[in-house]
């Protein structure tokens, strides 16, 4: 197995690497984000440490995750598509499926340190200390929560190994949970056992998921940037990624989804722009974050033998939420000192950001984080489900090929086999629940193709399957559409009507797929996200 860290990454020659030294892996992952929000995928947000990642590893232009937040972190951390991964109806709360081997517990067998700090969601946040919980299933150390949504200055339920930590936010008025995920992380790795073993440290941000929540000076930040509205915005973004190279040049834009006014023609411009401002702030504040993760390895000696991927779990969420949008992952007043009441929902006129809100950027601003495809987080065409991939290792990726672009088609699935493979550790033995996704490592030829390999989604609004250059994708009950998603990324040529044998073998495909994967019969548990 040494010699794989001397074949391909990724579809990549490797640089030399010392036989045996195996890389620290650092995974991040930040939540309810869209395709083109970073700045080296096209988007005006601050992102200065995440675009230096990229200039000096890879860009994927073809990852895909699920379309909301569980089932991806659930296929993260199994290797499996949801269903099988989350038997109890595919919900959170009912956990992992207790067969399911983890890739922290597969990574500690094989002597690395395992740590997480930020967002579980895959077990119930009712039972903390619970067998599903991060610090039950592979992590030495785990700091963070287990709902899909959080307050970002008091997160109801934040813990330690399953020991309440809310005091830290009461005794702490400057408490910001970006923060504090990092500062876990950081404690984490910095105080791991003598033997100083490599380790897997799974970095979960909140950032960007509803609450509008961020610091008043990183708001301030940016105020005023988002007065040319969503319609404006939208073409920037476009023209700049065709320019970086992250789209290919002749896909359209697709049209702007029929449940956004045209910018002249919205109301309440003011709070409009005040909710894409504090969005943008979330995200530069979680960059900042990295920034500091970044640091401690440069500082330490270990960046150059560290694997450091960053993706998101879903695209942008479009969700307007109502007043009566309350959970127990929202409070009736601010932990701030001032016992200011809590008005959840969106409401016009009254602006995001501090604690007293409890906002999401909706529709208009989704759509424009998800440019140029169409449809948001629970949606299974490309704007739920297609995500950024930086993927950095000085010390294994060919420096001739920094900077550049990876366009093979992979997806969440395929993490835990490909940072299996490069940690040199063996596969787990698990049947009938084999792992669904491949090693990227092994299975990519040239770096360009996984063959005719397919890759299936089925998941609240949406289902799909793409194999090859086609992508057979439905919105709920509704028909089936066919897409070219090489002549036709952005999916706005039905072609369905023309290849009926190609609709009729990927929707085989996919009903024996469906079949085989649901592990629980279908059967639905609400889950508070």
């Amino acid at each position: 197995m040494k010699i794989l860290l001397c074949l391909l990454l990724f579809g990549f020659p490797l640089a030399s690497c010392e036989a045996g030294q195996v890389p620290n892996i650092v995974h991040i992952i930040s939540d309810d984000m869209g395709y083109s929000d970073i700045g080296c995928y096209g988007g005006e947000i601050e992102t200065p440490v995440l675009d230096s990642l990229a200039q000096s590893g890879l860009r994927f232009t073809n990852f895909y995750v699920n379309n909301m937040c569980w089932p991806t972190r659930a296929s993260l951390m199994t290797g499996l598509y949801p269903k099988t991964a989350l038997p109890k109806g595919g919900s959170a709360d009912g956990g992992l499926h207790p067969d399911a081997v983890t890739l922290p517990q597969c990574l500690r067998k094989a002597g690395y340190a395992t740590f997480m700090s930020g967002k579980w969601h895959l077990s119930s946040a009712e039972e903390p200390d619970g067998e599903n919980a991060p610090h039950h299933r592979g992590f030495d150390q785990y700091f963070g929560t287990i709902h899909g949504a959080s307050d970002f200055f008091a997160p109801a339920d934040v813990q330690l190994n399953g020991k309440d930590m809310t005091h830290e936010w009461k005794d702490n008025p400057d408490y910001y949970y970006t923060d504090v995920i990092t500062d876990y992380a950081l404690q984490f790795v910095k105080q791991k056992n003598p033997e100083e073993k490599p380790f897997y440290l799974y970095v979960s941000y909140n950032a960007a998921h509803w609450p509008l929540h961020a610091k008043p000076e990183d708001i301030e930040h940016y105020k005023g940037h988002y007065a040319m509205g969503w319609d404006k915005l939208r073409e920037q973004r476009h023209k700049k990624m065709k320019e970086l190279g992250v789209i290919d040049p002749e896909w359209k834009l697709s049209p702007r989804n029929e449940k956004v006014p045209a910018w002249q023609d919205v109301d309440n411009k003011d709070w409009h722009q005040k909710r894409m401002e504090v969005y943008a702030a979330q995200i530069t504040c979680m960059d900042r974050n990295i920034g500091r993760i970044v640091d401690y390895l440069k500082e330490s000696g270990q960046f150059e033998n560290t694997l450091i991927l960053f993706h998101h779990d879903n695209g942008g969420c479009h969700v307007e939420y109502e007043e009566t949008r309350t959970g127990s992952w929202t409070r009736d007043f601010t932990t701030d000192g001032k016992s200011l009441p809590v008005r959840p929902g969106n409401i016009p006129g009254l602006m995001p950001g501090p604690q007293s809100t409890f906002q999401s950027y909706g529709y208009g601003w989704a759509n424009a984080s998800n440019t140029p495809f169409r449809y948001f987080k629970q949606y299974d065409h490309e704007g739920g489900t297609r995500s950024p991939l930086i993927v950095s290792w000085p010390k294994g990726i060919d420096h001739q090929k920094a900077g550049g672009m990876a366009n093979a088609v992979c997806h969440a699935v395929d993490i835990m086999p490909t940072l299996l493979s490069v940690a040199e550790v063996a596969l787990p033995a698990q049947k009938p629940m084999s792992l669904e996704g491949e090693s990227v490592l092994s299975s990519i030829s040239g770096g360009e193709k996984n063959g005719e390999r397919s890759i299936f989604w089925n998941h609240n609004k949406g289902r799909a399957v793409r194999k090859g250059n086609w992508k057979l994708v439905g919105i709920a009950k509704k028909d089936w559409e066919l897409y070219n998603l090489v002549s036709d990324g952005t999916e706005l040529n039905n072609v369905a009507g023309d290849h009926p044998d190609v609709v009729n073998d990927l929707k085989s495909e996919f009903e024996s797929w469906a079949k085989r994967t649901d592990l629980g019969g279908g059967k639905k548990k609400k889950n508070p996200k």
